[in-house]
């Protein structure tokens, strides 16, 4: 048999990269990116400075450390799954985080407003942490609905993620 099936079945025959479900990617990257976002407010506002110059760095090192975990994340993946990996795969593993950067996008925006003079640079905890429960929520319940829960089901565990979501962060912020 000398067709590419019979080839990617020998051992140690190149295997191709292992694609995660959009939909696992987007959920996994949006939780995690919305926690990272909230601890990293409440570590940065704790411990560093609320000038705007000070909320336009906040941002970048917000986005930095968003890029390295996705980094991290994708590197991870590429090697847990052990198997003969093709030339550009651990690249592919790692271009599939993305969801995990564009998840704290919203709390950088926040951050560099503040830098950029569009509101007030002291007291973003409150609204970035606010804003990242409510992607929680809505992750929650976009993932309720579909398992093809009820509208009240799925409110309710949207609710649930999110408080589940805000336990973490308050435990991250205080071990810190």
């Amino acid at each position: 048999m000398a067709d590419s099936t019979a080839a990617a079945a020998e051992p140690g025959a190149p295997q191709p990269h292992r694609q995660h479900s959009t939909r696992e990617a987007v959920l996994f990257g949006g939780v995690y990116g919305a926690v990272l976002a909230s601890s990293m407010v409440a570590a940065l506002s704790q411990y560093g400075h609320t000038s705007p110059a000070g909320r336009r760095y906040d941002a970048l090192w917000l986005l930095v450390t968003a890029f390295a975990s996705a980094l991290a994340h994708g590197y991870a993946h590429y090697i847990a799954e052990r198997a003969p990996h093709r030339r550009w795969d651990a690249l592919r593993a790692m271009r599939d985080e993305w969801p995990l950067v564009t998840a704290v996008l919203p709390t950088v925006f926040v951050l560099a407003g503040a830098g950029w003079g569009w509101w007030p640079p002291k007291g973003l905890v409150y609204p970035a942490f606010l804003l990242n429960l409510v992607i929680l929520f809505g992750l929650g319940l976009i993932t309720a609905r579909w398992s093809a829960r009820r509208w009240p089901t799925a409110i309710l565990m949207g609710l649930g993620d999110a408080l589940l979501g805000m336990v973490v962060v308050v435990a991250n912020a205080l071990i810190k």
